[in-house]
């Protein structure tokens, strides 16, 4: 099961006022995801890498039913709760909370975000879709209010069927977050310069004002 496992970077967040939650593929560290940090424009983030018992935040593919998945997705999903939490309590708003997560940490980082969702900074999954062996509509709970999301893919992936981003894009969709998809042709199971440029296009260059 997983422990609230994490490395952070940058200033305190008494300082910075803004959190990256960062969330490694399978096989992936917390190490190797803060490294994805350094191309993204977040200098002025506190950065929050947690890292999954054995490297993989669950055991089997992410379209397997969930209960072959348990207890580690659920342990996993709380992970996430607690950070988010801990976070919270130091007086960042959700709307000052960013994710972003590659294979693997794309699913749970998704996953996360659509049963819990909220008005986020934003959220760049990188290789991800929601999870199950079909999409569980009644799992996902909450409004975006306008949350900017990447979500970018390979076609083809050899874990990730486009469909399944297509599902899901749709699921995040209907509860109020603005997508950017983007399919990228034969790119394989990795990110390109190219995508952390969209990335950061429509999530970390989108300024957002609250409503009066």
């Amino acid at each position: 099961m997983h422990t609230n496992k994490y490395i952070t970077s940058g200033k305190p967040l008494s300082e910075t006022g803004k959190a990256l939650i960062l969330l490694h593929g399978r096989g992936g560290s917390a190490e190797d995801i803060l490294g994805l940090a350094d191309a993204l424009p977040v200098g002025d983030f506190t950065l929050f890498a947690l890292q999954a018992a054995g490297h993989s935040w669950y055991p089997y593919s992410f379209l397997s039913v969930p209960a072959q998945n348990e207890p580690w997705l659920s342990s996993a999903l709380g992970v996430v709760r607690e950070l988010v939490e801990e976070i919270k309590a130091q007086g960042i708003a959700e709307e000052k909370i960013w994710f972003t997560g590659f294979s693997q940490g794309a699913c749970l980082t998704l996953e996360f975000v659509t049963r819990n969702a909220a008005r986020y900074g934003g959220v760049a999954a990188f290789t991800g879709g929601l999870i199950g062996d079909r999409i569980y509509a009644e799992n996902y709970k909450g409004d975006f209010g306008g949350t900017p999301v990447f979500i970018g893919t390979s076609d083809p992936d050899p874990h990730v069927p486009v469909q399944r981003v297509h599902d899901s894009v749709g699921v995040l969709r209907e509860r109020g977050a603005v997508v950017t998809e983007k399919v990228y042709k034969g790119m394989g199971h990795t990110i390109t310069g190219q995508e952390i440029e969209d990335a950061k296009a429509s999530v970390f260059y989108t300024s957002y004002s609250a409503p009066y």
